[in-house]
Formats: structure tokens, C-alpha cells, sequence
């Protein structure tokens, strides 16, 4: 990792802790446990990859950060409740998550569950009310739309559904690719359309590269998380190592072979930085952050 990218990622990190602990409902508020569970799961962990990638859309756009808070957040708190859910007994049956234990074990299921559905919601109305949000309401519109498209059966929560019940089964390369693009790509793909939407007349083939940019990552993002969890180590990655492949669960390293699969988050890793051939110096950061997502060692 360059040392520009290193202390972009740094910078961020502390940006969005701030950003997210003050959006967050105090943990002192009734109803206190599922407001300790919420920041909890939200706070002290995680790449923030999706909001740093809103963020460094927005530096290609030329908008500021702080217009971008909100939609960033957003996303990760969507982001924050599938983890939680994900590690549930009822899917994925997780300890550790982020380098600590998952909400239903430092709480309880049903905290958790609870936990999940208020951090989703509170997305929303991050969306629809932050006053930090200086965009039009057909801009909020558009966010709101973009983010319940990519969270729902037609995205996020349908890619996982298709997770599940893949176990055990020998998908194929454009069956896995489908999954993904909705599980992993879907909500990667919307962190880089909340900057694209909070700015004003954006060029349709400046979205469009943006946009397939995204496509690119949020795949490559899913090879790399496969390839990890075939060598890296639990301590790492913060979560169990070996889980996707003690549990049978289609992967790219399964399918394709290891050697394989990091070819195929190369392509991918290409692929995205030829989206951005029309722009300059003020794309470098997503040019960089596609590739630390394929070189990351958790």
C-alpha cells in the first residue's frame, strides 16, 4: 500500500468513527441494551471500505466530505446490520467479527436481531433527514431508492439468500459471479452512487464509468474475501478462517483453483482502472483502493 493510500484509509477510519458515533443513538437512551448492541456492532472496527469509497467518488466529483457523511454512514450501517444477521445461528453461525465477538454472542439473538433491523432503518432516515445533507429532495429521492434497491431481495439480502442455499452445490462461473454481484457488488456498487447522486449535473458517461468501476471492485472485493479464506489466518482476519470452505459453500479458489482465482481478481482489479481512463489525477484514490482490495491481507 502507498503511503498517500495509507493515510487516506487512516484518515477516513477516523472521519467515519466520528461521523457514525454521532449519528447513532446514545447508549444511555432507552431502550439502553439494543443501543449499546447498535454501537457495538458499529463502532471501533471494520476497513470502512464502502463509505471510503463514497468518499473518494465524491473527490473525483469534486464534493466535500462533509457532504458526504451522510450517505456514507448509510451505507455502512447497512452494511453493519448484514454483518450482524449474517453471524447469526439461523445463517452463518459466527464468533468473531471485526476482531471481536459478533452481537449475538456479546449479547443475545434477539438483541442482535433487533440490533440489525434498528441500524437498517436507521439508514433511512439518515438518508431522508440529515441536515448535513445539502442536496435537493429529488437527490435524497434518488439515494434512498438506490440504497433500498441494492439492500433488498434484488441485491444484498437476495444475494445471501442464494448463499444459503448454494450450500453443498457446485455453482458455475456465472452463477457464482450473479450471487456476488448481488451479495458483495450490490452495496459497493451503491457507496459510489450516493457521491454520483449528491452531485449536480453529473455527466451520464461520468456515472457510467463510476458506476461499471464499482461493478468491477465489488466483485474483485468477493475473489479476494474468497482467496483470504483459504490462506490467511483467524487472528488476521478478525473472523473465523476456513468457514466459507468447512461449510461447503461455493467460492472462487473452489471453482476456479487458488492460483486461478487470483488471476481472476487481477482482470477484475484491470478492468476497474480502465474504467477510470477518462479521468485524471483526481481518480488516483479509486485507482489505488481497487487496488488494495485485491492485495489486503484481511
Amino acid at each position: 500500500m502507498n503511503n498517500v493510500l495509507k493515510e487516506y484509509l487512516s484518515q477516513c477510519q477516523a472521519h467515519v468513527e466520528v461521523a457514525l458515533a454521532a449519528r447513532l443513538p446514545a447508549a444511555h437512551i432507552l431502550p439502553e441494551r439494543l443501543h449499546m448492541a447498535m454501537r457495538y456492532s458499529s463502532l471501533d472496527g471494520g476497513k470502512r471500505m464502502r463509505p471510503m469509497l463514497t468518499y473518494a467518488t465524491g473527490k473525483v466529483l469534486g464534493l466535500s466530505r462533509e457532504l458526504l457523511d451522510a450517505p456514507a454512514c448509510a451505507v455502512e450501517l447497512i452494511h453493519v446490520y448484514s454483518l450482524i444477521h449474517d453471524d447469526l445461528p439461523a445463517m452463518d453461525d459466527d464468533d468473531l467479527r471485526r476482531g471481536k465477538l459478533t452481537s449475538h454472542k456479546a449479547f443475545d439473538e434477539a438483541t442482535a436481531i433487533l440490533a440489525g433491523d434498528a441500524l437498517q432503518t436507521l439508514a433511512f432516515e439518515i438518508l431522508a433527514n440529515d441536515p448535513s445533507l445539502q442536496v435537493s429532495a429529488t437527490q435524497r429521492l434518488q439515494m434512498i431508492s438506490a440504497l433500498t434497491r441494492a439492500s433488498g431481495s434484488q441485491g444484498m439480502v437476495g444475494g445471501q439468500a442464494i448463499d444459503l442455499a448454494a450450500v453443498g452445490y457446485e455453482l458455475n462461473l456465472p452463477e457464482l459471479e450473479n450471487m456476488h454481484i448481488h451479495k458483495t457488488g450490490a452495496l459497493i456498487r451503491a457507496s459510489v452512487q450516493m457521491a454520483t447522486f449528491a452531485g449536480v449535473n453529473i455527466e451520464p458517461e461520468v456515472a457510467k464509468s463510476l458506476d461499471h468501476y464499482a461493478k468491477c471492485i465489488g466483485l474483485s472485493f468477493q475473489v479476494k474475501d474468497d482467496i483470504l479464506d483459504e490462506e490467511s489466518d483467524t487472528l488476521t482476519l478478525g473472523k473465523t478462517q476456513g468457514k466459507d470452505k468447512n461449510a461447503a459453500k461455493p467460492t472462487y479458489p473452489a471453482l476456479l483453483g487458488l492460483a486461478a482465482a487470483k488471476v481472476k481478481a487481477e482482470e477484475l482489479h484491470q478492468q476497474a482502472v480502465l474504467s477510470l481512463a477518462n479521468f485524471g489525477a483526481e481518480a488516483d484514490l479509486l485507482r489505488a483502493l481497487s487496488l488494495y482490495i485485491i492485495q489486503r491481507d484481511h
